[in-house]
């Protein structure tokens, strides 16, 4: 498909990728996953590894989606916080989400494994918009240090510029187990690494839909019929294109970037060089490249069209924050759809012999490989880790094929409003 947000700043600066596969007569395999994004290749991998023979089936090209896109920031844990899983699920639902979710970092350790060059670095900032919201990120603080030891630190207000050098917020919490990277390099370093492991990886080919056959399972693509005795769909915002039913559990949200050119007051203006995420409900997001561009997430738009001058778009959200670049050249601006339920959780789980993972809502550069690694767990047959998150309470979204989209646009429109109005 023609992509209308290619100009990235990931695209320029990735790492040079092409697949080695080439159609042969054989297409039969253990596992066929559909899908280059993080959950993707992580399974792809992780099923390689386990000794499955695996075909990954990617429509454009690895990373394409989300995982190309997205503004860089590992959040440890869920969009809930780990407070609300507590409450909502009890005691040993949240010991086993949390061992899970913020304890784990499966993308540290593969990167590290296979020593993939992506700009990670430590530190992520949650910014308080208000002082109410900073009165719950010191209780969420409080609760995460006495329930499960976790090392958070307060930053009071007077301490932000430790961090970040805008008078906007009023505190936040410090997580040095979270970070930020080059997402679209990760992508290609899981792929190099996939394909090291033995999978194929198949660029450039649509996959139509799941089918049964006498002998197990299959996908059709625009070239072939893959049969395989395991399918696992991982096109997330795509997803009701390959399986129309679970489309219905999420609708999608454009999310815009903007990259400067590379500043020479970049460490002033974030000087731990922790990612920043602040915590209005449509959020702005930024941290700093390896080559010191400021790059800085705003607003957000429920419908498919992209806006006709991205950058445009997105500095005054940024100008906002950082007066003192308001003017500063802007190099490159994309964006692209980000998979939302309803209650923000992740929608993962399998049904026969055909796994999915999708609707990780702006939260997943961390999850997302971890739910790959949980799906071939499971397909080995240790499943316990993987019910965890399969577990998880889900709905599809009111309104059918055609309201959908417009009812959950009124509920997020009401939410925007609200901040605005402070």
């Amino acid at each position: 498909m023609t992509d209308p947000l290619a100009n990235s700043y990931y695209a320029a600066t990735a790492h040079r990728w092409r697949s080695t596969y080439e159609i042969s007569e054989e297409l039969s395999f253990d596992v066929a996953v559909i899908g280059g994004g993080f959950t993707g290749l992580s399974a792809a991998l992780a099923c390689a590894e386990r000794g499955f023979s695996v075909i990954l089936i990617e429509r454009e090209h690895v990373g394409f989606g989300a995982s190309g896109r997205n503004g860089g920031q590992l959040i440890p844990g869920l969009r809930w916080s780990a407070s609300e899983l507590e409450g909502e699920f009890g005691r040993d639902r949240a010991d086993a989400l949390f061992d899970l979710c913020w304890r784990a970092n499966p993308v540290k350790a593969r990167i590290e494994k296979h020593r993939i060059n992506c700009d990670l670095k430590a530190g992520h900032l949650e910014s308080a918009w208000t002082p109410k919201d900073f009165d719950a990120m010191k209780r969420e603080a409080e609760f995460l240090a006495t329930r499960f030891a976790y090392p958070s630190h307060v930053i009071e207000k007077n301490d932000m510029g430790a961090h970040i050098a805008s008078p906007l917020y009023h505190g936040g919490i410090h997580d040095p187990q979270g970070g930020h990277f080059h997402p679209l390099n990760y992508a290609i370093g899981l792929a190099r690494a996939a394909e090291a492991e033995g999978v194929c990886i198949w660029e450039g080919q649509s996959a139509h839909r799941i089918t049964d056959t006498p002998d197990g399972l299959g996908v059709m693509t625009d070239q072939a019929h893959v049969a395989a005795r395991f399918v696992i769909d991982a096109t997330d915002s795509w997803i009701g294109e390959v399986e129309p039913d679970l489309g219905r559990y999420t609708v999608p949200i454009m999310n815009y970037n903007i990259a400067t050119a590379p500043l020479t007051n970049a460490d002033a203006l974030l000087p731990s060089d922790a990612a920043v995420a602040d915590s209005r409900f449509v959020l702005n997001y930024f941290r700093l490249s390896a080559d010191k561009r400021l790059i800085f997430g705003g607003g957000e738009r429920y419908s498919q069209t992209p806006p006709r001058d991205i950058a445009a778009f997105v500095r005054p959200f940024m100008a906002e924050v950082f007066p003192q670049v308001a003017d500063a050249k802007i190099d490159y601006g994309w964006g692209g759809a980000v998979a939302v339920t309803m209650n923000r959780l992740p929608h993962i789980g399998r049904r026969g012999n055909v796994f999915y993972a999708h609707g990780f809502s702006g939260h997943g550069a961390l999850v997302t490989t971890l739910a790959g690694e949980l799906i071939a767990e499971a397909m080995a047959g240790t499943a316990e880790r993987f019910d965890v998150l399969a577990n998880l309470p889900s709905k599809p979204f009111p309104g059918g094929k055609w309201l959908r989209q417009p009812l959950a646009t009124l509920g997020l429109l009401y939410y925007a409003m609200k901040d605005k109005l402070g």
